[in-house]
């Protein structure tokens, strides 16, 4: 009898945290529908999504073998969120990359957040290979269409910090948008996108209040088809060395967590909000044209978010999604789940092969895809 009783309250006490996770994660998926203009926070939970789906999967076992009618709590959670579910996980395990087996009429298109082409290496004797070794790596991939996020070039410091130089034999064409331009020249950074094929028109869109960073596009002719590359960078948290100091002390719980919470919050809601504008100005953009538009780049946001569903629409695909598996991580601080860089190519568009490589060069893995665009769908 005793033991019966313990069974029955340890199973009481089990069941409220499992409804509590519940609850935390049908929130979490609401982030992609709630404007974080107004609701900064619901970004933050999105964030907690993959760690949340684990615990509820495990819930759901758990619960069907203990209590089956328990089993339903978890198990409802995860149909609410079905549509969450599906951009943070993908399937496709025997999905693979081979770089000659690229087809006839196909796009190879590259996006990268670069660190500013100085890789990751904190010692400066390094640096100044690093830019080579990154240029390097994504022409061993014969991309047709190259998108650099964070990319920097001086016009007049010599070949050590020309890196449009780099590429501009293989691909003839590009567009920079120097969002930062100093002393004349002297110090440029911000999105490029280089091309083999030529670049018929170009456009810069500005973000609002006072910041320096832009998107920018380039409608280029392949073939008898013109295609719109929209390439992005969206604001950042800004998290400086000291911040990443705070997480590591909050993550210790030492005496200064308070301190470094509030200050890390203040940069997220920051950053959630102006990603919001930004993602709908991107949207507009992209919807503006009837030309067949791929956009790429560094979101700053995961595939839950408010700025992924608000870019991507209901007429794109995923290249991750459709060729890879996993959770598919593209930077590698703060957590092991964070996806933040794209491919989303529409769907006249197919997707044939996808990957990310990591090659230690930057903080953000490369992403490389095969497009091909669907016979007259440029008509």
């Amino acid at each position: 009898m005793p033991l019966k009783f313990i069974r029955r309250f340890t199973k009481s006490i089990l069941l409220i945290p499992t409804v509590l996770v519940a609850l935390l994660f049908v929130l979490a998926c609401l982030a992609s529908e709630l404007n974080p203009t107004g609701w900064w926070f619901m970004g933050a939970l999105s964030l907690l999504l993959p760690y949340l789906i684990i615990v509820l999967v495990f819930a759901f076992i758990f619960w069907l073998i203990t209590k089956p009618k328990a089993s339903l709590i978890p198990l409802l959670a995860l149909l609410i969120g079905w549509r969450q579910i599906k951009v943070v996980f993908s399937y496709h395990i025997f999905s693979s990359f081979v770089i000659e087996n690229k087809a006839p009429e196909t796009i190879r298109l590259v996006s990268w957040n670069v660190a500013s082409m100085y890789g990751i290496s904190e010692q400066k004797s390094n640096k100044k290979y690093d830019r080579k070794e990154i240029a390097a790596t994504i022409q061993g991939l014969n991309p047709d269409i190259i998108c650099l996020q964070e990319f920097n070039h001086s016009e007049t410091q010599g070949p050590y910090a020309d890196n449009i130089g780099l590429f501009s034999e293989a691909y003839p064409y590009h567009y920079f948008s120097k969002d930062v331009n100093r002393k004349n020249g002297f110090y440029q950074s911000g999105s490029i996108i280089f091309s083999k094929y030529p670049i018929i028109h170009t456009q810069k869109i500005k973000y609002p209040k006072g910041i320096s960073e832009s998107f920018i596009y380039a409608d280029i002719l392949h073939g008898m088809d013109t295609i719109r590359i929209i390439n992005v960078h969206l604001q950042s948290y800004k998290f400086s060395s000291q911040d990443y100091q705070d997480i590591q002390s909050i993550k210790r719980q030492t005496d200064s967590t308070l301190q470094a919470s509030y200050s890390i919050l203040r940069k997220m809601q920051l950053a959630y909000s102006r990603r919001a504008v930004q993602a709908g100005m991107i949207r507009r953009t992209a919807d503006s044209t009837k030309i067949p538009s791929i956009i790429c780049g560094d979101f700053n946001d995961v595939p839950a978010s408010y700025a992924y569903f608000k870019i991507r629409g209901p007429h794109r695909y995923d290249a991750f999604l459709k060729k890879s598996w996993g959770v598919g991580r593209t930077y590698y601080a703060i957590a092991p789940t964070l996806r933040i860089d794209y491919i989303l190519p529409e769907d006249r568009f197919e997707v044939g092969q996808f990957d990310l490589i990591d090659e230690n060069l930057s903080d953000h893995l490369l992403l490389v895809a095969d497009l091909h665009l669907k016979p007259g769908a440029n008509r």
